[in-house]
């Protein structure tokens, strides 16, 4: 058996190398073999170059793939599902907050039983703002009411997973990727394994609030067209109001003689529908941006040096 560990880096420089050294003291010893790949996300620090010492220093283990830029964490992952070999694979973050032994235990649990597929990792505390938990704990119950695909608030992308979910994966070839949709839309029996993320060795966390919004966003358009739905069905419901509100100022104006209000009333409805509108059109602007970069079929990465990487087609 094959296990590959594939390991997205952005501006990992001091954390790569005690990422490989406690990965090897906890795989070395096991009765199978295992694979390290490690992608470069476009990293500007001295990542690049601390992987291809590993690689020629390990070159039967530590594996890298180099991008031409920084494509995001999400292409990170599909970079390293396209090249890893193993049997079963493992996401695993750079910074040492997802702890090897855990990855070994959460093998074994997969090991045990044939049915099970995959065991992801979920958190039983998380260091993070009130702020930070509120919002993702809104995102949770919201993408939840949204789709159709259940997501369980607080797993991670810290997983292991059978070789058939790699391939299922694979198999997708949209622009936009939200793995955590994308592992429950492909189904397969999974097993939630609680643990707790240890500081990061080094260097600071890559994700703002800002930017966790703007992928909690990729994955509400990714997972649901509900925001259209709601579109449709709010200009449904002000066409029937505003039909409703007619009848009631001509009753007004023929029976009671009572005067159409003016001009402050016009505005605010002017103001508040155009408002509305173009809401909603912007809802409809993101699914259209969407559909327009999947058509154009750009690469969602591109790869600027591979080191120990078997080419396509080679012979192992």
């Amino acid at each position: 058996m094959l296990f590959s560990l594939i390991v997205p880096c952005y501006n990992e420089e001091g954390g790569v190398v005690p990422l490989f050294e406690a990965i090897h003291s906890t795989f070395g010893g096991q009765d199978f073999d295992y694979e390290i790949v490690f992608v470069n996300d476009g990293s500007t620090d001295g990542t690049l170059r601390s992987l291809r010492q590993l690689a020629a220093e390990n070159p039967g283990v530590a594996r890298a793939i180099s991008f031409s830029r920084n494509f995001g964490k999400e292409s990170a992952l599909l970079a390293g599902l396209k090249h890893a070999k193993g049997d079963i694979l493992c996401f695993i973050d750079a910074d040492l907050q997802h702890p090897p032994e855990t990855a070994l235990e959460m093998l074994n649990k997969l090991r045990a039983d044939e049915d099970l597929s995959c065991v992801c990792a979920i958190q039983t505390e998380r260091s993070e703002s009130r702020l930070t938990r509120l919002f993702k704990n809104g995102f949770y119950r919201l993408i939840n009411a949204l789709s159709d695909v259940n997501f369980v608030s607080g797993a991670s992308d810290f997983r292991v997973f059978r070789r058939q979910i790699a391939d299922a994966l694979l198999s997708m070839t949209e622009y936009y990727r939200f793995s955590k949709g994308l592992f429950s839309w492909v189904g397969f029996k999974t097993e939630y394994y609680p643990y707790r993320a240890t500081p990061r060795h080094s260097g600071e966390t890559k994700w703002s609030f800002v930017g966790l919004l703007r992928y909690a966003i990729d994955g509400i358009f990714s997972f649901t067209a509900v925001p259209l739905r709601v579109a449709m069905f709010a200009g449904l419901v002000t066409s029937l109001l505003s039909v409703v509100y007619l009848l009631v100022v001509v009753v007004q104006k023929l029976f009671f003689s009572i005067d159409v209000p003016g001009y402050a009333t016009i505005v605010t409805l002017i103001l508040f529908f155009g408002g509305a509108q173009l809401f909603f059109i912007g809802i409809v602007g993101e699914y259209l941006a969407r559909v327009f970069t999947q058509t154009k079929h750009r690469p969602p990465y591109i790869i600027q040096e591979t080191i120990n990487i078997q080419a396509e087609g080679e012979e192992a």
